[in-house]
């Protein structure tokens, strides 16, 4: 069965455990150079055979599927938050490296609006973990954690933005075609609205990646880069990048309205 089908059919009610499973997904990939260059192409990288740092989470897309939609899974994959993600790159990949990896979920614990949890991704090459990817998922709903006090809006940024980037509706599609996740919210405007957004939004990875391309040729073969994504892209959209250090972010390019924080590491 297809596993985005798999992720519609999660939703239905059946009895689910209250811990997250202990195995491990695996697999191996090679590298399609017509996939490299689609991604390159819709998330800004330059066309290379050096892959981009958030390339290897779009092959290990389907294993996190896999394992998220899994009946001993204890949510459904529909309606889950992707909030933060975090890489760790140990070297440059290439399009020549066999891609051993490896997928398995962690740390399910408490948060003030419902329940946390991370899907772990790594990749290895001749047994060498090379890169790892950490993403968190917020599962929405009923907290022991008391909520406190709602965070106060983060100021708008003294200076213009670096960049400043318009975001066609298209852009849903097309990062959907070349990461695999088709979830409705990113590419229909009858899905998104059923989950309450008033028009598609972008895939967080997405944004992510645009960022990261902006800073290309500025970033060594090794580091670790982590963000956090806040309010959603409702497309199409005009979007300011700034970068300062090793921070940057991404606002609504009108209201200033924060999109994605995030930070580079050596």
């Amino acid at each position: 069965m297809p596993s985005m089908l798999r992720a519609a059919l999660s939703v239905l009610p059946f009895p689910r455990p209250s811990t997250l499973p202990e195995d491990t997904m695996t697999g191996t990939v090679t590298v399609d150079p017509e996939h490299l260059a689609r991604y390159q192409r819709v998330c800004g990288f330059r066309l290379s055979d050096r892959l981009p740092v958030t390339y290897p989470h779009v092959l290990g897309f389907g294993l996190q599927l896999d394992l998220m939609t899994r009946r001993d899974f204890p949510f459904p994959v529909v309606g889950g938050v992707h909030v933060a993600n975090r890489i760790e790159q140990h070297r440059q990949l290439t399009a020549d490296d066999v891609l051993e990896l490896a997928v398995h979920a962690q740390d399910l614990r408490d948060h003030p609006r419902g329940r946390q949890y991370d899907v772990i991704t790594t990749a290895s090459v001749g047994g060498e973990v090379v890169w790892r990817d950490v993403s968190t998922y917020l599962r929405k709903g009923p907290s022991v954690e008391p909520k406190g006090e709602r965070p106060a809006r983060e100021p708008a940024p003294a200076t213009p933005p670096h960049a400043t980037w318009r975001v066609p509706t298209s852009t849903g599609t097309a990062y959907a075609d070349a990461s695999g996740d088709h979830n409705p919210i990113h590419t229909s405007w009858a899905g998104a609205r059923l989950f309450g957004f008033p028009r598609p939004i972008a895939h967080g990875m997405w944004s992510k990646a645009r960022c990261l391309a902006a800073l290309e040729g500025r970033l060594p073969a090794a580091y670790a880069v982590e963000v956090s994504f806040k309010l959603p892209i409702l497309l199409p959209a005009t979007i300011g990048f700034t970068f300062t250090g090793r921070d940057f972010a991404l606002r609504d390019a009108r209201t200033a309205k924060p999109h994605l924080s995030g930070t580079i590491t050596s």
